[in-house]
């Protein structure tokens, strides 16, 4: 499908119903300022001026995806804890459907704290777990994606090797989304790598190709990363590969065609949340039926964007367009 500019594309974001599968969390964040070293330790002391705790992991995903316009349906496991009814009040706050949630006894919800001083983290504690879902919980969670998918027009699996994925969930979403023709991509880590066969879009980052494959890898050489692409590609019999290469641009290998999207120059602040920002810009892209260089450069100027900021933030979608109308995307 072809677009005259952002404007028309977005249009067709606004219709679309993205099923977000993954780990979600709860990012903690504790803003201070640092005057002394504490005398039980040879630490900094913080004194806390500011607290704020966000949705976060596969649930800024859905964040990024709600921002683009279109409705994100999360399927994730959160524990029957304070942080899970958090998570849970959060997305009810924010409009986003929870018909996908599944409550469980047996594990934590995922926090990740984080104290900062200024721009600088000092510290992170994280409180997970990342063991399977038990049998009970996998049966639920599958039967929740199978009675949402009909109604869904793209599958992001937002993997950060919690548990929450495995290989039964990955295979029987993937057979079942293929059946109904709805595309399905993939921000992987490093325990499931090589089980998402048949998968419509693999988005790996230079390190996790790196270390997924077991290959050496430079982003400078092009036929190294051309080389490491169709590898990856053969294996996983996926439709399009797209590898993000930092500072040096996006890599997409679609059916015979490969095309290198360079960097754009930018004051970057914080590259977190960035990989969530390209991934829910390609989900939605593919099934508006955006071309796979379109939606790799729009995936490349979104994940700029967002590194601008300080902090785990969506894309801002006016800047986006923006950007997107002044670099002649649609052209």
């Amino acid at each position: 499908m072809s677009f005259s500019n952002a404007k028309s594309l977005f249009n067709v974001f606004d219709k679309l119903k993205i099923l977000v599968i993954g780990d979600v969390m709860v990012d903690s964040y504790i803003w201070g300022s640092v005057s002394r070293i504490s005398p039980e330790a040879p630490v900094p002391v913080v004194l806390a001026e500011k607290k704020e705790k966000r949705l976060g992991g596969a649930a800024n995903v859905a964040l990024n995806v709600q921002a683009l316009g279109a409705t994100p349906i999360p399927c994730a496991v959160v524990g029957d804890d304070l942080d899970g009814k958090f998570f849970l009040d959060r997305l009810e706050e924010r409009g986003i459907p929870g018909k996908g949630m599944i409550i469980s006894a047996e594990r934590s919800t995922t926090v990740k704290e984080r104290v900062l001083s200024g721009a600088h983290q000092l510290l992170r504690v994280d409180t997970e777990t990342d063991k399977e879902l038990s049998k009970i919980e996998q049966k639920s969670l599958l039967a929740h994606i199978k009675n949402l998918l009909p109604e869904c027009d793209a599958v992001i699996f937002e993997d950060y090797d919690k548990g929450v994925i495995n290989k039964k969930i990955i295979s029987e979403t993937i057979a079942e989304a293929n059946k109904l023709n709805i595309p399905t991509v993939v921000d992987p880590k490093k325990k499931n790598f090589l089980d998402y066969k048949g998968v419509t879009l693999f988005k790996p980052n230079l390190k996790e190709l790196r270390e997924g494959l077991e290959i050496e890898c430079d982003p400078t050489n092009l036929a190294s990363v051309k080389s490491g692409a169709k590898e990856l590609q053969d294996r996983l019999d996926a439709k399009m590969v797209m590898v993000t290469l930092s500072e040096h641009g996006v890599f997409m290998k679609d059916n015979g065609d490969t095309h290198l999207i360079p960097a754009h120059i930018r004051q970057i602040s914080d590259v977190s949340g960035a990989g969530d920002t390209v991934i829910s810009i390609v989900a939605c892209g593919l099934a508006a039926g955006l071309d796979a260089k379109r939606t790799a450069a729009l995936a490349n100027l979104g994940g700029g964007l967002v590194c601008e900021h300080v902090g785990v933030v969506p894309v801002n979608r006016n800047d986006l367009a923006a950007e997107a109308d002044e670099q002649n995307l649609f052209d």
